[in-house]
């Protein structure tokens, strides 16, 4: 059962500081952003959408590139502020993104689309390409198998999750459909002790 948007950023202030607790600016996926921006000019600016309390992906952009941090949790936002006080922060959604259209060079979303339900991603990825200039990247977490699912008291927070995937073959078309073509499909260490799908993109000219 799909759960409603406005539930779901509940649920997500009500666990910030748990989840928080749980993550660290290092390991397998973090190294990920380095290699995203080596690949990025010196004054890249990147939009981290779903930033969280920014420990997995502000605190390693910024210094490195011109950083904007968006999430639609305003208690995960106070983290990020802790976590990286140089960092820009926006609260918003990433269905309707309040960026300029390609005004960015590169995007990340960790964990962050599949909480959204999947019938909403091909609206998520054209938002996705319309703010990036053409040529921009787009590092991001994909569910690896098909799902839709609410699990119940997750991180004993007394609030429900919503997870929601069509797969790994149905985004690569979905983000075939809005104009990107995928580098690459990698599998890496996450920090909760499981492993997670990531998938680096580039918008088409």
């Amino acid at each position: 059962m799909t759960m409603h948007r406005d539930a779901v950023r509940r649920a997500w202030d009500a666990v910030a500081d748990d989840y928080a607790a749980k993550r660290r600016a290092d390991g397998e996926d973090a190294a990920l952003i380095e290699d995203l921006l080596a690949d990025l000019p010196a004054d890249a600016r990147v939009l981290d959408v779903g930033c969280g309390d920014g420990q997995r992906t502000l605190t390693n952009l910024v210094g490195a590139a011109d950083a904007l941090g968006l999430d639609f949790s305003r208690r995960q936002l106070e983290l990020a502020r802790g976590a990286a006080p140089d960092a820009r922060l926006v609260q918003a959604d990433m269905t309707a993104l309040p960026v300029a259209d390609g005004a960015v060079d590169a995007i990340t979303a960790y964990h962050a689309v599949f909480h959204v339900s999947r019938s909403q991603h091909p609206a998520v990825y054209e938002e996705f390409a319309r703010v990036l200039a053409p040529g921009g990247r787009l590092l991001m977490t994909v569910g690896a198998g098909r799902s839709d699912a609410t699990r119940r008291n997750w991180l004993d927070s007394g609030h429900a999750m919503y997870w929601s995937t069509p797969g790994r073959r149905a985004t690569v078309s979905q983000l075939d459909e809005a104009g990107f073509d995928v580098v690459w499909e990698r599998f890496v260490d996450d920090p909760l002790g499981s492993q997670a799908l990531f998938v680096l993109a580039e918008r088409r000219p």
